[in-house]
Protein backbone atom coordinates (compact mmCIF):
# COMPACT_ATOMS: atom_id res chain seq x y z
CA UNK A 1 0.00 0.00 0.00
CA UNK A 2 2.54 2.42 0.99
CA UNK A 3 2.52 6.15 1.01
CA UNK A 4 -0.23 8.15 -1.66
CA UNK A 5 -1.56 11.18 -0.91
CA UNK A 6 -4.72 11.45 -0.14
CA UNK A 7 -8.40 12.80 -2.23
CA UNK A 8 -8.60 16.58 -1.55
CA UNK A 9 -11.76 15.79 -0.67
CA UNK A 10 -10.93 13.97 2.28
CA UNK A 11 -11.72 15.43 5.64
CA UNK A 12 -11.61 14.43 9.05
CA UNK A 13 -15.30 13.26 8.65
CA UNK A 14 -14.60 11.20 5.64
CA UNK A 15 -15.00 7.52 6.06
CA UNK A 16 -11.89 5.01 6.07
CA UNK A 17 -11.12 1.38 5.95
CA UNK A 18 -8.35 0.42 8.57
CA UNK A 19 -7.71 -3.36 7.46
CA UNK A 20 -10.82 -5.31 8.46
CA UNK A 21 -12.40 -2.07 10.34
CA UNK A 22 -14.37 -0.08 8.55
CA UNK A 23 -14.47 3.83 10.35
CA UNK A 24 -16.96 6.45 9.77
CA UNK A 25 -14.68 9.25 10.22
CA UNK A 26 -10.70 9.55 10.97
CA UNK A 27 -11.19 11.36 14.68
CA UNK A 28 -9.34 9.46 16.86
CA UNK A 29 -9.76 9.02 20.53
CA UNK A 30 -6.02 8.88 22.01
CA UNK A 31 -4.84 6.95 24.43
CA UNK A 32 -5.12 8.82 28.45
CA UNK A 33 -3.68 8.06 31.44
CA UNK A 34 -6.99 9.18 34.20
CA UNK A 35 -5.82 7.55 37.21
CA UNK A 36 -8.77 6.33 38.16
CA UNK A 37 -8.78 2.50 38.09
CA UNK A 38 -8.45 1.99 42.03
CA UNK A 39 -6.30 -0.90 42.86
CA UNK A 40 -5.22 -1.21 39.59
CA UNK A 41 -8.63 -2.46 38.32
CA UNK A 42 -10.52 -0.61 35.37
CA UNK A 43 -13.92 0.69 37.18
CA UNK A 44 -17.44 0.88 36.52
CA UNK A 45 -17.16 4.74 35.74
CA UNK A 46 -14.61 4.06 33.24
CA UNK A 47 -17.82 2.51 31.10
CA UNK A 48 -19.32 5.59 31.57
CA UNK A 49 -16.21 7.45 30.21
CA UNK A 50 -15.56 5.68 26.97
CA UNK A 51 -19.10 4.87 25.79
CA UNK A 52 -19.58 8.77 25.91
CA UNK A 53 -16.66 9.33 24.01
CA UNK A 54 -17.45 6.28 21.37
CA UNK A 55 -19.48 6.69 18.36
CA UNK A 56 -20.63 4.85 15.36
CA UNK A 57 -17.90 3.28 13.38
CA UNK A 58 -15.17 5.87 15.65
CA UNK A 59 -11.58 4.21 16.76
CA UNK A 60 -11.27 4.61 20.11
CA UNK A 61 -7.90 3.78 21.58
CA UNK A 62 -8.22 2.64 26.19
CA UNK A 63 -5.62 4.37 28.19
CA UNK A 64 -2.12 2.96 28.64
CA UNK A 65 -2.59 -0.94 30.34
CA UNK A 66 -0.08 -2.54 32.42
CA UNK A 67 1.49 -5.67 31.20
CA UNK A 68 2.50 -7.00 34.39
CA UNK A 69 2.93 -6.53 37.81
CA UNK A 70 6.09 -4.91 37.26
CA UNK A 71 4.49 -2.48 34.48
CA UNK A 72 3.66 -0.35 36.64
CA UNK A 73 4.70 3.58 37.50
CA UNK A 74 2.08 5.37 38.81
CA UNK A 75 -1.39 4.83 40.74
CA UNK A 76 -4.60 3.97 39.97
CA UNK A 77 -3.69 2.58 36.75
CA UNK A 78 -5.59 -0.16 35.04
CA UNK A 79 -3.99 -3.55 34.38
CA UNK A 80 -5.01 -7.04 32.08
CA UNK A 81 -2.75 -9.37 33.10
CA UNK A 82 -4.92 -11.10 35.89
CA UNK A 83 -8.10 -12.77 35.24
CA UNK A 84 -10.13 -9.86 37.63
CA UNK A 85 -8.90 -7.58 35.35
CA UNK A 86 -9.67 -9.34 32.07
CA UNK A 87 -14.03 -9.43 33.74
CA UNK A 88 -13.49 -6.21 35.03
CA UNK A 89 -12.68 -4.49 31.30
CA UNK A 90 -15.73 -6.37 29.78
CA UNK A 91 -18.56 -4.47 30.90
CA UNK A 92 -16.19 -1.30 30.01
CA UNK A 93 -15.44 -2.77 26.46
CA UNK A 94 -19.24 -3.70 25.57
CA UNK A 95 -20.48 -0.13 26.53
CA UNK A 96 -18.36 1.07 23.47
CA UNK A 97 -19.53 -1.78 21.08
CA UNK A 98 -22.96 -0.45 22.36
CA UNK A 99 -22.08 2.76 20.71
CA UNK A 100 -21.12 0.69 17.40
CA UNK A 101 -17.29 1.88 18.25
CA UNK A 102 -14.07 -0.04 17.46
CA UNK A 103 -12.03 -0.45 20.57
CA UNK A 104 -8.44 -0.95 21.48
CA UNK A 105 -6.36 -1.74 24.48
CA UNK A 106 -2.87 0.09 24.85
CA UNK A 107 -0.47 -2.04 26.36
CA UNK A 108 2.24 -0.35 28.78
CA UNK A 109 5.29 -0.95 30.86
CA UNK A 110 6.79 1.44 32.26
CA UNK A 111 10.10 0.35 33.18
CA UNK A 112 12.20 2.66 34.99
CA UNK A 113 9.11 5.29 35.37
CA UNK A 114 8.48 3.90 38.65
CA UNK A 115 9.25 3.66 42.50
CA UNK A 116 9.61 0.41 44.64
CA UNK A 117 6.35 0.87 46.46
CA UNK A 118 4.95 0.54 42.86
CA UNK A 119 6.59 -2.63 42.24
CA UNK A 120 5.79 -5.85 43.54
CA UNK A 121 7.68 -6.87 46.92
CA UNK A 122 9.27 -3.15 46.71
CA UNK A 123 12.22 -4.48 44.31
CA UNK A 124 13.66 -1.87 41.88
CA UNK A 125 11.81 -0.96 38.84
CA UNK A 126 13.37 -2.63 35.61
CA UNK A 127 15.01 -1.18 32.41
CA UNK A 128 17.81 -1.41 29.46
CA UNK A 129 19.93 0.80 32.21
CA UNK A 130 20.61 1.30 35.76
CA UNK A 131 20.31 5.12 35.22
CA UNK A 132 17.66 6.86 37.48
CA UNK A 133 15.11 8.54 35.31
CA UNK A 134 14.76 12.80 36.13
CA UNK A 135 12.25 13.71 38.18
CA UNK A 136 8.66 14.72 36.69
CA UNK A 137 6.59 17.41 37.28
CA UNK A 138 3.29 15.71 37.15
CA UNK A 139 4.57 13.00 39.89
CA UNK A 140 5.51 14.26 43.14
CA UNK A 141 7.91 11.22 44.46
CA UNK A 142 11.64 10.60 43.01
CA UNK A 143 11.43 7.74 40.49
CA UNK A 144 13.83 4.81 42.22
CA UNK A 145 17.06 3.85 40.51
CA UNK A 146 16.02 0.61 38.05
CA UNK A 147 17.71 -2.44 37.81
CA UNK A 148 19.20 -3.44 34.82
CA UNK A 149 17.10 -6.29 33.17
CA UNK A 150 19.88 -9.14 32.04
CA UNK A 151 19.47 -10.58 28.47
CA UNK A 152 17.84 -13.91 29.44
CA UNK A 153 15.14 -12.21 31.31
CA UNK A 154 14.07 -9.98 28.69
CA UNK A 155 11.98 -12.93 26.95
CA UNK A 156 9.81 -12.71 29.59
CA UNK A 157 9.07 -9.59 29.69
CA UNK A 158 8.28 -10.04 25.69
CA UNK A 159 5.33 -12.53 26.95
CA UNK A 160 4.33 -10.37 29.59
CA UNK A 161 3.06 -8.33 26.62
CA UNK A 162 1.86 -11.29 24.45
CA UNK A 163 -0.67 -12.30 27.71
CA UNK A 164 -1.55 -8.93 27.67
CA UNK A 165 -2.61 -8.97 24.27
CA UNK A 166 -4.41 -12.02 24.28
CA UNK A 167 -6.05 -11.08 27.77
CA UNK A 168 -7.44 -7.87 25.91
CA UNK A 169 -9.09 -10.19 23.32
CA UNK A 170 -10.41 -12.39 26.44
CA UNK A 171 -11.89 -9.19 27.44
CA UNK A 172 -13.38 -8.20 23.91
CA UNK A 173 -11.25 -5.61 22.48
CA UNK A 174 -11.20 -5.22 18.57
CA UNK A 175 -7.14 -5.37 19.26
CA UNK A 176 -4.04 -3.64 20.66
CA UNK A 177 -2.05 -0.62 20.65
CA UNK A 178 1.89 -1.81 21.74
CA UNK A 179 3.18 1.48 23.59
CA UNK A 180 6.49 2.43 22.15
CA UNK A 181 6.16 6.10 23.22
CA UNK A 182 6.85 8.48 26.14
CA UNK A 183 9.86 6.89 27.72
CA UNK A 184 8.37 3.93 28.62
CA UNK A 185 10.12 0.79 28.56
CA UNK A 186 10.28 -0.10 24.64
CA UNK A 187 11.85 3.77 24.43
CA UNK A 188 14.10 2.77 27.05
CA UNK A 189 15.91 0.43 25.20
CA UNK A 190 14.90 2.16 21.80
CA UNK A 191 16.65 5.83 22.32
CA UNK A 192 20.54 5.56 22.48
CA UNK A 193 20.23 8.57 25.18
CA UNK A 194 18.69 5.78 27.59
CA UNK A 195 20.49 2.58 26.54
CA UNK A 196 23.86 2.19 27.53
CA UNK A 197 24.19 -1.71 26.97
CA UNK A 198 26.90 -3.62 25.61
CA UNK A 199 25.02 -6.78 24.60
CA UNK A 200 22.58 -7.83 21.93
CA UNK A 201 19.99 -5.24 23.67
CA UNK A 202 22.36 -2.50 23.22
CA UNK A 203 24.58 -0.22 20.87
CA UNK A 204 23.45 -0.09 17.21
CA UNK A 205 20.53 1.27 16.10
CA UNK A 206 18.96 -2.45 15.13
CA UNK A 207 20.03 -3.90 18.61
CA UNK A 208 18.47 -0.86 20.54
CA UNK A 209 15.25 -2.06 18.63
CA UNK A 210 15.74 -5.84 19.22
CA UNK A 211 13.19 -5.66 22.36
CA UNK A 212 10.77 -3.93 20.61
CA UNK A 213 10.70 -6.09 17.51
CA UNK A 214 10.34 -9.08 19.86
CA UNK A 215 7.50 -7.67 21.44
CA UNK A 216 5.61 -6.98 17.85
CA UNK A 217 6.54 -10.26 16.65
CA UNK A 218 5.22 -11.83 19.32
CA UNK A 219 2.10 -10.25 19.66
CA UNK A 220 1.15 -10.38 16.28
CA UNK A 221 1.72 -13.84 16.35
CA UNK A 222 -1.04 -13.92 19.35
CA UNK A 223 -3.70 -12.01 17.74
CA UNK A 224 -2.55 -11.79 13.77
CA UNK A 225 -0.96 -8.52 12.24
CA UNK A 226 -4.47 -7.33 11.37
CA UNK A 227 -5.41 -6.88 15.28
CA UNK A 228 -1.74 -4.56 16.67
CA UNK A 229 -0.90 -1.17 16.06
CA UNK A 230 1.89 0.78 17.95
CA UNK A 231 2.43 3.64 18.67
CA UNK A 232 5.96 5.97 18.83
CA UNK A 233 7.40 9.46 19.52
CA UNK A 234 10.96 9.69 18.20
CA UNK A 235 11.49 13.43 18.69
CA UNK A 236 10.06 13.38 21.77
CA UNK A 237 12.29 13.74 25.19
CA UNK A 238 9.18 12.62 27.66
CA UNK A 239 10.71 10.63 30.69
CA UNK A 240 13.85 11.89 29.95
CA UNK A 241 13.92 9.46 26.52
CA UNK A 242 16.21 11.07 23.70
CA UNK A 243 17.97 10.13 20.84
CA UNK A 244 20.42 11.46 18.69
CA UNK A 245 18.83 10.59 15.44
CA UNK A 246 15.33 10.02 16.27
CA UNK A 247 14.29 10.83 12.26
CA UNK A 248 16.47 6.95 11.64
CA UNK A 249 14.88 5.40 14.68
CA UNK A 250 11.33 6.32 13.35
CA UNK A 251 12.04 5.36 9.65
CA UNK A 252 13.91 1.55 11.10
CA UNK A 253 10.58 1.02 13.51
CA UNK A 254 7.98 1.91 10.64
CA UNK A 255 10.00 -0.53 8.39
CA UNK A 256 9.83 -3.12 11.03
CA UNK A 257 6.51 -3.04 11.71
CA UNK A 258 5.45 -3.56 7.54
CA UNK A 259 7.88 -6.32 7.66
CA UNK A 260 4.13 -8.43 8.74
CA UNK A 261 1.38 -8.08 6.06
CA UNK A 262 -1.64 -6.14 7.24
CA UNK A 263 -0.20 -4.90 10.29
CA UNK A 264 -2.81 -2.28 10.99
CA UNK A 265 -1.37 1.21 11.95
CA UNK A 266 1.77 3.12 13.20
CA UNK A 267 0.80 6.01 15.62
CA UNK A 268 2.97 8.52 15.99
CA UNK A 269 3.36 11.95 18.14
CA UNK A 270 4.56 15.33 16.22
CA UNK A 271 7.84 16.56 17.88
CA UNK A 272 7.46 19.11 21.15
CA UNK A 273 5.36 22.35 19.36
CA UNK A 274 5.86 26.08 20.07
CA UNK A 275 2.34 27.73 21.19
CA UNK A 276 1.42 31.00 19.27
CA UNK A 277 -1.51 33.09 18.40
CA UNK A 278 -3.73 30.84 20.18
CA UNK A 279 -2.72 27.59 18.41
CA UNK A 280 -0.07 25.22 18.55
CA UNK A 281 2.87 25.30 15.20
CA UNK A 282 2.82 21.96 14.58
CA UNK A 283 6.32 20.89 12.98
CA UNK A 284 4.89 18.20 11.03
CA UNK A 285 8.26 15.88 10.46
CA UNK A 286 6.47 12.62 10.46
CA UNK A 287 6.36 12.23 6.39
CA UNK A 288 9.68 9.80 6.75
CA UNK A 289 7.52 7.34 9.13
CA UNK A 290 5.05 7.86 7.02
CA UNK A 291 6.59 6.86 3.46
CA UNK A 292 8.24 3.81 5.30
CA UNK A 293 5.06 2.24 7.14
CA UNK A 294 2.66 0.59 4.75
CA UNK A 295 -0.51 0.12 6.56
CA UNK A 296 -2.61 3.03 8.46
CA UNK A 297 -0.72 5.88 9.49
CA UNK A 298 -2.22 8.13 12.77
CA UNK A 299 -0.50 11.40 13.72
CA UNK A 300 -1.13 12.55 17.41
CA UNK A 301 0.26 15.92 18.89
CA UNK A 302 -1.65 19.74 19.42
CA UNK A 303 -3.99 19.00 16.17
CA UNK A 304 -7.22 21.13 15.80
CA UNK A 305 -10.31 20.77 13.45
CA UNK A 306 -8.21 22.66 11.12
CA UNK A 307 -4.72 20.97 10.86
CA UNK A 308 -6.78 17.91 11.29
CA UNK A 309 -8.82 18.01 7.88
CA UNK A 310 -5.36 19.73 6.46
CA UNK A 311 -2.94 16.32 7.30
CA UNK A 312 -5.99 14.26 6.00
CA UNK A 313 -6.46 16.12 2.75
CA UNK A 314 -2.62 16.36 2.19
CA UNK A 315 -1.88 12.46 2.49
CA UNK A 316 0.05 13.37 5.91
CA UNK A 317 -2.14 11.46 7.67
CA UNK A 318 -4.65 8.77 7.51
CA UNK A 319 -6.33 9.01 11.10
CA UNK A 320 -6.22 11.96 13.53
CA UNK A 321 -5.73 11.35 17.48
CA UNK A 322 -7.21 13.97 19.49
CA UNK A 323 -6.36 13.60 23.30
CA UNK A 324 -7.36 16.53 25.36
CA UNK A 325 -10.08 17.84 22.91
CA UNK A 326 -11.65 14.33 23.15
CA UNK A 327 -11.07 14.18 26.96
CA UNK A 328 -13.00 17.85 27.15
CA UNK A 329 -15.93 16.76 24.78
CA UNK A 330 -16.97 13.83 24.43
CA UNK A 331 -18.92 14.55 21.17
CA UNK A 332 -15.48 15.70 19.35
CA UNK A 333 -16.31 14.35 15.73
CA UNK A 334 -19.82 15.54 16.02
CA UNK A 335 -18.65 19.65 17.21
CA UNK A 336 -16.04 19.06 14.38
CA UNK A 337 -18.95 18.00 11.90
CA UNK A 338 -21.06 20.92 12.56
CA UNK A 339 -18.05 23.66 13.29
CA UNK A 340 -19.10 23.49 16.75
CA UNK A 341 -17.15 25.16 19.78
CA UNK A 342 -15.57 23.54 22.08
CA UNK A 343 -15.67 22.83 25.58
CA UNK A 344 -12.00 24.05 27.26
CA UNK A 345 -10.43 21.13 28.85
CA UNK A 346 -9.38 21.67 32.87
CA UNK A 347 -5.81 20.87 33.59
CA UNK A 348 -6.38 20.43 37.25
CA UNK A 349 -8.45 17.39 37.15
CA UNK A 350 -7.02 15.60 34.68
CA UNK A 351 -4.86 13.48 37.06
CA UNK A 352 -7.29 13.71 39.97
CA UNK A 353 -9.10 10.42 41.15
CA UNK A 354 -12.80 11.88 41.57
CA UNK A 355 -15.14 8.98 38.83
CA UNK A 356 -16.84 12.16 37.81
CA UNK A 357 -15.47 15.65 38.33
CA UNK A 358 -12.94 16.21 35.33
CA UNK A 359 -14.05 12.92 33.85
CA UNK A 360 -17.57 12.30 32.86
CA UNK A 361 -19.29 15.68 33.07
CA UNK A 362 -17.93 17.57 30.58
CA UNK A 363 -21.31 18.67 28.71
CA UNK A 364 -22.00 17.49 25.28
CA UNK A 365 -23.34 20.31 22.19
CA UNK A 366 -26.88 19.09 23.30
CA UNK A 367 -27.73 17.57 26.81
CA UNK A 368 -31.40 16.53 25.41
CA UNK A 369 -29.75 15.03 22.69
CA UNK A 370 -30.69 11.36 23.33
CA UNK A 371 -28.30 10.03 20.59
Amino acid sequence: MGYQPAKKEATLLAPYTMGPFELSHRVVHAPLTRFRSFGNLPQPHAAVYYSQRASKGGLVIAEATGVSDTAQGYPHTPGIWTPEQVEAWKPIVDAVHAKGAIFFCQLWHVGRVSTNDLQPNGQAPISSTDVRCGPNPEVPSEYSKPRRLRAEEIPGIVDDFRRAARNAIAAGFDGVEIHGAHGYILEQFMKDGVNDRDDEYGGSLENRCRFAVEVVGAVVAELGAHRVGMRLSPFLDYNDAVDSDPTGLGVYMAQQLSKHPGFLYCHVVEPRMAFSEGRWNIPHRLLPFRKAFNGTFIVAGGYDREEGNKVVADGYADLVAYGRHFLANPDLPRRFELGAPLNKYDRSTFYTQDPVVGYTDYPFLDDHDDE
